[in-house]
């Protein structure tokens, strides 16, 4: 067995330090008292609430997941109150989705106890506000970068 090299350790704790950060960022959120959204449904309410009304696609494409994943979700979220559809704006024949008033305001109660969570967290890294924006600067280059890298910078697929 090859011994690994320095660029295999590096990747290794980086996989490991984001599987850490992802069980810690979760688990600082406490038990999901008073939120009422799933995982999924938060996730794409946060994309809707971002930009145009997306097409199943389009939220299938941004996500990496089949159309028909996406379908069921959004079929939950539209019979939950959450989403609506409505026509294409410039007249095509799939219907677009974008967050109700009420999925905003469940998106924003939810996102009040992450936020909550997130302040645990750094309080108790005893971080100040500047390494603390240091390290969002970086996570935000970080996830731009990848989603240029698979081309999902809140672009919809292009059609052939």
């Amino acid at each position: 067995m090859q011994e690994p090299n320095e660029q295999d350790r590096r990747l290794g704790d980086l996989e490991r330090e984001l599987t850490l950060l992802s069980r810690h960022f979760i688990a600082a959120r406490g038990p999901r008292i008073g939120q009422s959204l799933d995982r999924s449904a938060y996730v794409l309410l946060t994309r809707l609430e971002t930009g145009e009304p997306l097409t199943l696609k389009e939220l299938a494409h941004t996500f990496q997941a089949d159309v028909s994943t996406i379908h069921r979700q959004m079929s939950a979220m539209l019979k939950n109150g959450l989403v609506e559809r409505i026509p294409d704006p410039a007249g095509g024949p799939a219907r677009r989705f974008r967050p109700t008033p009420y999925g905003l305001e469940r998106l924003e109660v939810d996102r009040a106890i992450s936020r909550a969570g997130a302040a645990r967290l750094i309080e108790a890294a005893g971080w100040s506000g500047e390494r603390t924006q240091q390290f969002l600067t970086l996570l935000v280059e970080f996830n731009h970068s990848i989603e240029h890298l698979e081309e999902l910078a809140q672009q919809p697929p292009r059609t052939p």
